[in-house]
């Protein structure tokens, strides 16, 4: 309380006082009995209402009394307490503006200050890291676990996944003084339980973070579809992946990474059949580039259900580049290599890119055409580099080839055999004939 609040606190005590002092003077008050004090060999009576209020005024005039002693003390807490608010403001500015060293001693400076102090170390622990003075960073955490466990417990357990060190991360915050944990704490403990390959636990925590708000919805949506992908792809066995299939939401379901992260460790369990399944239900209910790519590359067989499944999907899109590159891939492996050949080459007119480059080399190594090979693979790494694809070049043939030999048109900018132009006339000179000065054969 301050000085002149206690003063008139002090000024209505006194008049209350002398107004009680009228009212309690009446002999009537006697009937509530009397106290009778005796020192000295005298003897002091009064009525108990007398009593009591001066008890009372008494101990108000020691509380007021104590109030002006104790003011120029509270005035000086006060007065460190707004010094060390102005430091923690200051230190907080210069961690922004990247004045490291300043901010530091900033902030030291006002953790002395109890009530503000992990928030200090915090900051300070950050600069320290910033530039890279472990020796002061050590030193700043010791300090900080002695003020705020929780909040030396979550910038640990930050650190240590930097480290990529989940595992002590999930002990670090998993210890029984910090619990509840903090929305933060679970959001870290999530990441931590993905980064240890345990992503069914941190599936289980979703409700959590989004019942506090950790994240944005959007960001809980990634997180989740994340974090799906991940648990089927972690399976251990074909009964663990069917199990967490089910458990998966029905939305997610269709969603392209969760789709490929099921097929794909289907197959690696030899679990082709419900692999292809799950890819070809996805696709029929929403198209995705990425499946039907995943689709074509697929390593099992039932090439002529694939390759009918492709053929379908080909009618409603006729220039999507993965599933031209698809049916070139199917195609190839059943050593169609006529049919293969325009699919790829469909398929880099489309804009599959280096990828079908590749593919078109393997078919023409299959075919025994090297030099193509070569080109198509050379190809795929300019492509690869940004760099403009290249006209595909084949040998001309011998001259006694056929003339109606052509190579029929590609999709591709690749150039043209020269089998189709006619042969050049070749006019043998018969012997003894005459000819003029300039070489022509004379008139008979």
């Amino acid at each position: 309380m301050k000085p002149f609040q206690s003063l008139v606190v002090l000024l209505l005590a006194v008049a209350l006082g002398v107004i009680a002092s009228q009212f309690l003077g009446t002999e009537q008050l006697r009937q509530f009995g009397e106290v009778i004090y005796r020192y000295g060999g005298n003897d002091y009576r009064s009525t108990v209402p007398q009593v009591a209020l001066m008890v009372l005024v008494g101990l108000l005039v020691l509380w007021l009394l104590w109030s002006l002693l104790a003011s120029p003390f509270r005035a000086w807490g006060r007065y460190r307490r707004k010094q060390g608010r102005a430091r923690l403001i200051e230190g907080i500015q210069a961690h922004e503006q990247g004045q490291w060293q300043r901010a530091e001693k900033l902030l030291a400076t006002a953790a002395e200050d109890k009530e503000v102090s992990a928030v200090a170390m915090v900051t300070a622990v950050r600069s320290a890291e910033a530039r890279d003075d472990q020796a002061a960073v050590n030193q700043y955490l010791q300090r900080l676990a002695g003020e705020d466990a929780t909040l030396h417990a979550l910038l640990q357990a930050e650190r240590l996944l930097q480290q990529e060190r989940p595992v002590d991360a999930i002990n670090l915050l998993d210890t029984a003084t910090i619990q509840p944990l903090p929305p933060r704490g679970l959001w870290l403990r999530t990441e931590a339980l993905a980064r240890a390959e345990r992503a069914h636990e941190a599936y289980g925590q979703l409700g959590a973070l989004r019942k506090q708000k950790v994240l944005p919805d959007e960001a809980v949506a990634e997180l989740e579809t994340r974090l799906a992908a991940q648990s089927l792809l972690e399976a251990g066995d074909v009964n663990a992946l069917a199990a967490q299939w089910e458990a998966t939401p029905k939305a997610l379901r269709s969603d392209p990474d969760v789709v490929s992260a099921y097929a794909l460790r289907a197959v690696a369990l030899e679990w082709d059949e419900p692999a292809l399944l799950n890819l070809e239900q996805a696709l029929d209910t929403r198209w995705d580039e990425s499946l039907v790519t995943l689709y074509g590359q697929m390593p099992v067989d039932k090439l002529a259900t694939r390759q009918a499944n492709l053929q379908r999907w080909l009618g409603n899109q006729p220039a999507s580049p993965a599933l031209l590159l698809a049916l070139g891939r199917v195609a190839a492996r059943q050593r169609q290599h006529t049919q293969a050949e325009d699919y790829l080459h469909r398929a880099i007119a489309a804009g599959a890119g280096p990828a079908a480059w590749e593919a078109l080399g393997q078919v023409f190594l299959d075919r025994g055409e090297p030099a193509l090979a070569s080109q198509c693979f050379a190809n795929a790494l300019r492509q690869q580099r940004g760099d403009d694809s290249i006209a595909l070049a084949r040998a001309s043939a011998p001259l006694a080839a056929p003339l109606d030999a052509v190579i029929p048109e590609r999709a591709t900018v690749e150039e043209q055999s020269l089998m189709s132009e006619p042969a050049p006339l070749v006019v043998h000179d018969r012997v003894g004939e005459e000819r003029d000065a300039f070489g022509n054969p004379r008139l008979p």
